[in-house]
């Protein structure tokens, strides 16, 4: 349990962490004779007679795990995916990660601690010049780095952009190639691309994957174990992610905004709690405002007839119900923050 960021001093109630509801190992994963064998010599009171479904213990390893790849990948969703729950935004809009994301993935093997980064591109905007920071600090903090390559498109500059990032790497990455039951996949292609820009990474550690359908995503995360070393684990084993209650409120938002906006309206926005306050042991009142750079975007989020505005409060508040366990009454409003992606202050704020 922990109290939210930006709760009234007014409320005595404690905020229960959105991460603490019960989070089940990751599904599949090494089962029967290996999970069997784990639970017999860890745990002196489990014997291999009791129900196949008692749920093992969290294995003895431990990595801090950097997801790298270029905007559209499957990075958000493979991190969704493998954690089992929402826990990144994923929108067919290209560059809707905006800081590092983390989620947790525990298995009998052990604890990954995923974290999803902005997609890696070449732009000179100031905005996308600091995600581009980002990226490379996690590179050089983390364990081991996973590198998703999308199998549906030629490796063209943004790539080899990754790949000149990742030279210096190879002795701690995995690569899964994604996306490969789409009707157009370049498997053979990106292979290639592989082995001549990471000549370095094993056959062993490239794997190929489809993110959205939980296909080869065990496989990915048995080769990320088979590296990892034996440590104390970073996080309790029911967390699932490690975001505060405001973020994850700003973050559903977003969602919910980015995919019902066109053109350039969605980038153009960020999500400001204004305040939070719990109002009894079931229900939280939050303020919100999702902000624009422009007049004319203002009118665009709110919608003729207030109807845009009405369905993001009312779809957000449906997405915040599956994460939290009480309710959360939502007052969102739009205002205009001029030009913010060319201010740092705001950025600095934003991007973490």
């Amino acid at each position: 349990m922990q109290v939210g960021r930006g709760l009234s001093p007014a409320s005595h109630f404690v905020v229960p962490h959105p991460t603490l509801r019960e989070h089940p190992q990751r599904p599949g994963l090494f089962k029967n004779k290996i999970i069997s064998i784990k639970i017999t010599n860890m745990e002196e009171n489990i014997t291999e007679n009791e129900s196949e479904n008692a749920q093992p213990p969290v294995g003895p390893k431990t990595a801090l795990v950097t997801i790298i790849g270029r905007p559209s990948a499957g990075k958000s969703t493979f991190l969704n995916t493998a954690a089992g729950e929402p826990v990144s935004i994923v929108s067919a809009m290209p560059q809707t990660t905006r800081n590092a994301i983390r989620g947790i993935v525990n298995t009998s093997l052990g604890q990954l601690v995923f974290v999803d980064t902005p997609g890696y591109h070449d732009s000179e905007k100031k905005m996308n010049l600091k995600m581009r920071n980002i990226v490379a600090d996690q590179l050089d903090s983390s364990d081991l780095v996973l590198y998703i390559i999308d199998s549906s498109r030629n490796c063209a500059e943004e790539e080899r952009l990754i790949t000149e990032l990742l030279e210096s790497h190879q002795d701690k990455l995995v690569i899964a190639i994604n996306k490969i039951d789409g009707p157009y996949t370049l498997r053979e292609h990106v292979r290639k691309f592989i082995k001549a820009h990471l000549p370095n990474v094993p056959a062993k550690r490239i794997l190929e994957m489809s993110a959205k359908n939980d296909v080869g995503i065990n496989e990915v995360l048995k080769a990320l174990f088979d590296m990892a070393k034996e440590g104390p684990h970073l996080y309790s084993e029911e967390f699932y992610t490690d975001q505060e209650v405001d973020f994850r409120i700003a973050e559903v938002i977003r969602e919910q905004a980015i995919n019902r906006l066109d053109q350039e309206v969605p980038h153009a926005v960020y999500v400001q709690i204004a305040d939070m306050e719990m109002r009894s042991p079931t229900k939280m009142w939050c303020r919100a405002f999702l902000c624009v750079e422009k007049e004319s975007q203002k009118g665009i989020v709110i919608g003729k007839g207030a109807q845009m505005i009405k369905t993001i409060r009312v779809e957000s508040i449906k997405a915040l119900r599956k994460i939290f366990d009480y309710k959360i009454d939502l007052d969102l409003q739009v205002k205009v923050d001029k030009n913010w992606r060319q201010r740092d202050a705001t950025l600095n704020k934003l991007l973490k």
